[in-house]
């Protein structure tokens, strides 16, 4: 195989949707088998379904290869096929060199046994010989930073320790090949960083396969990327641009659903938000926008009693949990009388530095010093495209202004 330590040959792998017919399928195989005839690995019976299909790839000595996708692509499945926990139904993977992985929290532990009983245990799974284990302890222990937990039963660890621990075994096992799946996410910033530094020094002379759903870790730390989407390879190559598929799929499977929601949206009894209309810096309505230009937002309201010294805002959320930046009138010394009518507020961004994604914005219409009050979700969003590297999350120049009330 020379420098390449992991290549798999159309490996595919499936999966029975219901545990009456996997149980049944599964004593059928096994009477075939002992009957000297094949069980028909390569064809789907009923309620079964390739979790993995006819996936190739190789990975050489010193690179890092990303598995990315939305949730049930065969990501975590694959993995485990790479680590032998079970054998492909169609395809070849051949490994050459030690295998250190961290596939599933608390993976190999056994829940009675003390933090320092379990190293043993693990690290012996491992292939690491006692003498090995017994040198490296202290190091061990000091990486995993379990502190006075060494001598208690795992079954009291968090989920944070349990990564911990078993991610520091791994890597002292000296691997050739390191499996990594999303169990990083469990731990904390300081101790993500720790085992991403320790990554990247075993790099030149380890295989790594890391499965994440954290777009920025892949891209700069991996070499290469694989995408799946329902078990079948969507892309392989250079990270950066896997990255790109990958969020390229997630946004045009997004906006379907979100044309399908009902303009209708939580709102006071003082206020009602009507409409919201994105526009160029041209004026003209748009509904995506490259990063580095301008956006304009357009968000019609109706005031039924007038609210004094009101403050405008809107906010950008990429996800439910992720606000990337908001902005308030307020920030800028700026309020407004709102007599009652329909009004249209505007809020002008010269450079949207966001990055690539679907953008959910929600809309503030609040009395000053009451801004919890009139703070609604309205089913607007933005498309986001052609990210520059140095777009994250930055603060951005905005204004904002009230225009004059419009026809009802």
């Amino acid at each position: 195989m020379g420098d390449v330590v992991i290549r798999a040959e159309n490996v595919s792998k499936k999966y029975c949707k219901t545990l009456r017919h996997s149980m049944m399928y599964g004593v059928a195989d096994i009477g075939r088998n002992l009957l000297g005839k094949s069980s028909r690995p390569g064809k789907l019976r009923k309620n079964e379904f390739w979790a993995v299909d006819n996936v190739s790839f190789e990975v050489k000595r010193g690179e890092t290869l990303g598995l990315i996708g939305p949730n049930g692509s065969g990501k975590t499945t694959l993995l485990k096929m790479l680590n032998g926990i079970f054998w492909p139904d169609k395809g070849k993977i051949m490994v050459n060199g030690r295998v250190g992985a961290l596939i599933a929290v608390g993976a190999g532990f056994h829940p009675l046994l003390t933090g320092r009983e379990n190293i043993y245990i693990n690290g012996a799974i491992l292939g690491m010989k006692k003498r090995e284990i017994d040198k490296k302890f202290d190091s061990i222990v000091e990486f995993a930073d379990i502190g006075d937990f060494l001598e208690s039963p795992v079954k009291h660890y968090s989920s944070g320790m349990f990564v911990r621990l078993g991610f520091a075994v791994a890597v002292h096992c000296e691997p050739e090949i390191l499996l990594v799946d999303e169990v990083l996410a469990v731990g904390d910033v300081n101790f993500q960083h720790k085992c991403l530094r320790r990554m990247a020094d075993m790099m030149e002379s380890c295989a790594v396969i890391m499965v994440s759903h954290n777009a920025q870790v892949i891209r700069f730390i991996c070499d290469n990327a694989l995408f799946l989407n329902k078990g079948q390879m969507k892309f392989l190559g250079p990270a950066a641009e896997g990255i790109d598929e990958y969020i390229d799929f997630m946004v045009q499977k997004a906006l379907p659903e979100h044309d399908k929601m009902k303009l209708n949206a939580s709102y006071s009894p003082k206020v009602k938000i009507e409409e919201v209309r994105f526009c160029d810096a041209g004026g003209n309505q748009i509904r995506d926008v490259n990063s580095g230009e301008a956006l304009n937002i357009d968000c019609r309201v109706k005031v039924t009693e007038p609210i004094p010294r009101a403050i405008l805002g809107v906010a950008f959320y990429l996800d439910a949990h992720e606000r990337s930046f908001i902005c308030y009138s307020s920030q800028i010394g700026r309020y407004f009388d709102l007599s009652a009518g329909t009004h249209i507020f505007r809020t002008r961004i010269p450079e949207l530095k966001l990055k690539k994604g679907v953008y959910h914005l929600a809309f503030i219409v609040a009395e000053k010093n009451e801004l919890a009050s009139h703070t609604w979700d309205y089913p607007a969003y933005i498309l986001v495209k052609n990210p520059k590297p140095q777009y994250g999350f930055y603060s951005m120049d905005f204004s904002f202004e009230l225009g004059k009330p419009a026809v009802s």
